[in-house]
């Protein structure tokens, strides 16, 4: 990083609020000043009656080395020799009026004291050497927007902690997390705020230090080494960013030369009482100067790739939890901000002037119009926007028991209204998982097997959406508690109770899946890449529709069933003729499923859906299941095609990524419990398979004969068949709902508000399902005689 020197024309551009790289002038920065090694010091107090930095190397006394007023008037300098890295410091401020000298971190400073500590640390930044170019490179090949997003969204501090409780270091995250991530098939880590900031609880929105990566885990150049390993696995780094407001603590932003100066005179724009911090002054060019600089400064410093800028609406509204009396409208009397409008747009474009690849995500709550379009359309100029009304509708939706969803079904169809009106984020954050939200598999209705149903069959579908992507940590498995800012995630789940480990096998075949299809990303802001097959059939709670890649003959259809129940002889229309496969099924056993799948289906001459060509499938309950024309092959991530015999049946390197994955979320130094063997190997599933069979064979006689509807042209050998097939999977449903008894004490539990529970609670809850489970198989085992020679009855009926 260069220093720049205090110059009249630096001056003249922070002044302007056009200091893009203010952090080169201001700050302290290791130099050499007339043959001698040291520091200068430099600091922004307009108000200001003297400036001192103070320090352990002078004993915190404010009169050994005063800073001077430069010719601007409002800043202050000064050199001190013999300074090392290390040392730390902080600026005392006289204020106009006299008395006690303020003490305050540094606003430019590289590095900070670990709380409780507050005080800034020396930091050189020159000493880094990065290996990221190959990354760099690739990066201005190609667009963001027709590429997989499959953001994972992680607390640095939570996502895992050792086994005396203390933080993983960056380096450890650079070893553990990004290893995790790439197995799982994640295309970007989306970083919680890591701006120094006092308090554990804020999880990192209310900073002190806005250039100050936080001590908690490591150095600044640890945390450079933590994206230049991300890089080299091929994953990009977006981090959280707050420049929407800040903390009230002593040492940080707020009135910080003893008046008014990063944040408004007005107190109705300057406080924020909902959150009790302080809002940004976006009219005050060096404020702009600042929070540019800053954007800028992760970008350049530490090679970032995204900036994802929380509560914009609380910048661009000025009511915004605000009550009557408590905001004055604009100038028009309207409710926007008009200094924070001006400065998101002027943001936004220097931004993209220095680094045009760059993501910038908004997550703003309202219809504000034309968040992710150009400034120069009229646009706010980010990229990106979080879709927050497609995020409530949904965990709304599948919050209901099944019953009721039929009456709710616009909640599912509703975001397709208008996916395409921004580049649309579809977010699974953190925030939905606390404050007595409960865990995302805590949301879901029904019992144990149903929960993870549930939970399958809805990423299924958010997986389908139009829409990039992003999930928080430790929904991948289905982890039961709320997310706790304090502790480490459940990863004894994954090692230890079978229907987790399946979760999260599922949702690294589902993440595999979603990167290798171009038709679930290439086309993801526009009408081109999606089309409906039904949007309407609320009685069955079943959505059907198209997704399609820019080569139109690449396409994929996905069928979302949100009942249990299983739906036979499902018709549905489709693009062209041939014949159909299924390359994806949430119910897979393998997943935790019951095992309802279908074969080939072949396409018939009967008008549905408004085309001339149709098919009858078997839809699973609680599953999402996506279907491509045989003789087509996808194109994915790099391009690369999925041979079809790969994704009908799989191979030996899908279980050699699944047992990678199960070791990268073992904790590296703590003794996982050996897993559990499933007792659902021997399910009651497996007892269809022979009038699967047998009715699969009356059905290719089926589609030899002309096109007339189903229930008509089925032979006698056929129906036969198929009630006995749907008579077992009758019985197999009712086993599954009855299974369990509610998984004892812990399946009811499971119904309850999950913030309270424990960890232990969620263990309890879990041995006990596997009990039950155990229980079952057994009984399972006694009645299979039995239900054989009922197999074989209906096997020769059919054949006859």
């Amino acid at each position: 990083m260069k220093t720049s020197d205090l110059s009249e024309f630096d001056l003249y551009l922070f002044h302007q609020g056009t200091n893009y790289h203010a952090y080169e002038m201001l700050g302290a920065h290791f130099m050499t000043q007339d043959g001698k090694d040291g520091v200068r010091f430099a600091v922004w107090a307009p108000h200001a009656k003297s400036v001192s930095v103070v320090g352990d190397f002078n004993e915190w006394d404010t009169r050994r080395h005063p800073m001077q007023r430069i010719g601007d008037g409002e800043i202050w300098e000064v050199f001190i020799e013999g300074l090392q890295e290390g040392d730390i410091y902080k600026y005392a401020i006289e204020p106009q009026w006299g008395g006690p000298h303020i003490m305050k971190a540094d606003p430019y400073g590289f590095y900070a004291e670990k709380k409780p500590n507050t005080a800034s640390r020396l930091y050189d930044l020159n000493h880094y050497a990065w290996q990221d170019g190959a990354w760099q490179e690739e990066k201005k090949t190609e667009s963001s927007y027709e590429r997989p997003m499959l953001t994972y969204e992680v607390h640095a501090g939570s996502w895992r902690r050792t086994l005396d409780g203390e933080y993983l270091s960056y380096r450890d995250l650079a070893d553990q997390l990004v290893d995790y991530v790439k197995q799982m098939h994640y295309t970007h880590i989306e970083f919680m705020p890591l701006c120094e900031h006092p308090f554990d609880g804020s999880w990192g929105y209310q900073a002190t230090g806005y250039y100050a990566v936080t001590s908690r885990y490591g150095t600044p150049d640890d945390f450079r080494y933590l994206v230049d390993k991300a890089h080299a696995a091929g994953i990009g780094v977006i981090m959280d960013w707050v420049p929407g407001h800040f903390c009230k603590d002593e040492q940080g932003l707020r009135h910080f030369d003893g008046m008014t100066l990063y944040e408004s005179d007005n107190e109705q724009r300057a406080e924020n009482w909902e959150w009790g911090t302080t809002n940004f002054d976006y009219g005050r060019t060096e404020v702009q100067s600042f929070l540019i600089s800053n954007a800028l400064f992760w970008f350049e410093e530490f090679h970032i790739d995204g900036l994802r800028i929380d509560a914009v609406a609380n910048m661009l509204y000025l009511n915004y939890g605000r009550k009557d009396g408590e905001w004055t409208p604009n100038k028009y009397g309207e409710t926007g901000n008009l200094e924070a409008m001006d400065f998101i747009k002027k943001l936004n474009e220097t931004v993209f002037k220095y680094h045009p690849q760059a993501l910038m995500i908004a997550e703003e709550s309202t219809a504000w119009p034309l968040i992710s379009r150009p400034v120069y359309m009229g646009g706010m100029g980010f990229n990106y926007k979080w879709n927050m009304g497609w995020m409530n509708d949904m965990l709304k939706y599948m919050s209901l028991d099944p019953i009721y969803r039929k009456w709710n079904h616009d909640k599912v169809t509703f975001s397709f209204m208008y996916a395409f009106s921004e580049n649309f984020v579809l977010p699974l954050s953190h925030d939905e998982v606390v404050h007595g939200k409960c865990s995302l598999i805590g949301k879901m209705p029904g019992d144990y097997w149903q929960k993870f149903a549930n939970l399958r069959a809805f990423f299924g579908y958010w997986m389908a959406h139009p829409g990039k992507k992003l999930l928080f940590m430790g929904g991948e498995f289905g982890q039961f508690i709320e997310w706790k800012y304090d502790d480490s995630l459940d990863w004894h789940l994954v090692q230890k109770y079978p229907m987790h480990t399946k979760m999260l096998e599922y949702s690294r075949a589902l993440n595999k899946f979603y990167c290798e299809n171009k038709a679930l990303w290439q086309v993801d802001f526009d009408w081109n890449g999606f089309q409906w097959i039904d949007p309407d059939d609320n009685e069955n709670s079943v959505i059907s529709f198209i997704r399609k890649a820019e080569d139109g003959d690449d396409f994929l259809i996905a069928v979302c069933n949100f009942t249990p129940e299983v739906r036979h002889g499902y018709r549905i229309g489709v693009p062209k003729k041939g014949v159909y496969y299924e390359v994806f099924n949430s119910d897979d056993e393998a997943y935790g499923g019951s095992g309802v799948k279908n074969g080939d289906l072949a396409s018939e001459d009967v008008p549905w859906h408004n085309r001339s060509q149709s098919i009858a499938l078997t839809v699973p309950p609680l599953a999402t299941v996506y279907l491509r024309l045989r003789g087509t092959a996808a194109a994915g991530r790099g391009g690369a095609s999925v041979p079809e015999e790969v994704e009908a049946k799989g191979e030996s390197k899908e279980a050699s990524e699944a047992k990678t994955v199960a070791a990268a979320a073992k904790p590296k130094r703590r003794t996982a419990a050996k897993t559990t063997k499933s007792a659902k190997a021997t399910r009651t599933v497996k007892t269809a398979k022979s009038a699967k069979t047998t009715a699969k064979t009356a059905k290719k006689r089926a589609v030899t004969k002309s096109a007339k509807p189903v229930a008509e042209e089925k032979t006698a050998g056929a129906a036969v068949a198929k009630k006995a097939a749907a008579k077992d999977t009758e019985k197999k449903t009712r086993t599954r709902t009855t299974h369990k008894k509610a998984a004892d004490a812990g399946e009811t539990a499971a119904k309850k508000p999950l913030v309270k529970r424990t960890r232990a609670a969620s263990k309890k809850m879990a041995d006990k399902a596997e009990k039950s489970e155990q229980t079952e198989a057994t009984e399972t085992a006694r009645k299979r005689t039995t239900r054989t020679t009922r197999r074989n009855t209906a096997a020769q009926a059919a054949n006859e």
